[in-house]
Parts: structure tokens; C-alpha cells; sequence
């Protein structure tokens, strides 16, 4: 079996695996609410596989795992795709604008390229820059523990005026 996350697939500059399912058996690809769509406390997500192994996860998953109330948010959501494609084009416009504004900081060594609603960022004093942005109420994540992401931070793409306060304060920032 062959299992691939596509929690990020709608902020991607490739089209869904999903079409090759019919030619590969084994395939399972996972998606979620939780992104695009904006509902991550809904915790619902979707398999697309082959009918025999979405019997098969239908015969070992609860029989009520998903209540009542976050079936009807995840239906209302899917009957309104149009205000999910405008948030991933906002996303997707401030992420580009974000790595422009980014580029220009003295501090940053590396963007990582990204497919999400983040960017990665190798930073000068990663741990440091991130101490004085939570002092300033703004977060981020600090992925310098994580192998391979030494001084790294995880950025998650906010709105124009929340970038803005970002870029401000990280050009404030003195190390």
C-alpha cells in the first residue's frame, strides 16, 4: 500500500494524485479540511482509494466517528467551494508576497520553496528571532530541534496586515 498526504494539495502547483487511482490498486490518498478549507478543529479528513480498501476502513473505524454538527459544517463548507477557492488565492498571493518581503531581510539566509500555507525560513539565531517575536505577540514556529531545520522557522501566511506587522518586526529586530 502506498499512502500519500495530500493535506496541502489545494495551496500546490500540482494537480491531485487522485485520477491515478483507477490505474493503481494499491493507492490511498489522504485530504483534510483542516487547510484550504479552514476547519481544522472539525478534524475531518477524506481517503480516496480503491473500493476494496475503503471497505476494508470502513470495517475497522468507529461506526459514529464523525458527529453530527461537523458533518453539517463540512457539507455547508463543500456547498460553498467558491469562498475556499478565494481563500487559497488570497493565501497564495500573500505567501508570493510574503517570500518577496522575506527575500530582502538581512537575516534570512534561506526560503525554502513551499506548496502550503507556510514557508519555511533559515534565519540567523532562529531561536532568538523567535524569542523577540513572541515578546511582540507575533507567532511563529521555531523548527530549529527538528532534524534537518537547524535556525529554521515555520511561518504560517496570514493576512496582508498580519504579514506587514511580520516584515515590521522582523526588520526590527537586532541580533
Amino acid at each position: 500500500m502506498v499512502v500519500i498526504d495530500e493535506a496541502y494539495i489545494d495551496f500546490a502547483s500540482q494537480p491531485s494524485l487522485i485520477p491515478r487511482l483507477a490505474n493503481h490498486a494499491n493507492l490511498v490518498i489522504l485530504q483534510t479540511f483542516s487547510k484550504a478549507w479552514g476547519l481544522a478543529s472539525l478534524r475531518i479528513g477524506m481517503a480516496f482509494a480503491d473500493p476494496e480498501i475503503i471497505r476494508i476502513l470502513n470495517m475497522i473505524k468507529p461506526p459514529y466517528n464523525i458527529n453530527g454538527a461537523s458533518q453539517h459544517l463540512a457539507l455547508e463548507a463543500l456547498a460553498n467551494r467558491d469562498h475556499m477557492n478565494r481563500m487559497v488565492h488570497e493565501i497564495l498571493e500573500q505567501r508570493k508576497h510574503l517570500v518577496s518581503m522575506l527575500s530582502n531581510l538581512k537575516l534570512v539566509q534561506k526560503i525554502f520553496p513551499s506548496d502550503a500555507n507556510f514557508v519555511l525560513v533559515k534565519i540567523d539565531k532562529a531561536h532568538e528571532v523567535y524569542r523577540q517575536l513572541i515578546e511582540k505577540k507575533v507567532i511563529v514556529r521555531d523548527r530549529s530541534k527538528v532534524e534537518l531545520c537547524e535556525n529554521c522557522l515555520r511561518i504560517t501566511i496570514g493576512n496582508a496586515v498580519e504579514n506587514k506587522v511580520l516584515i515590521d518586526q522582523l526588520y526590527q529586530i537586532h541580533l
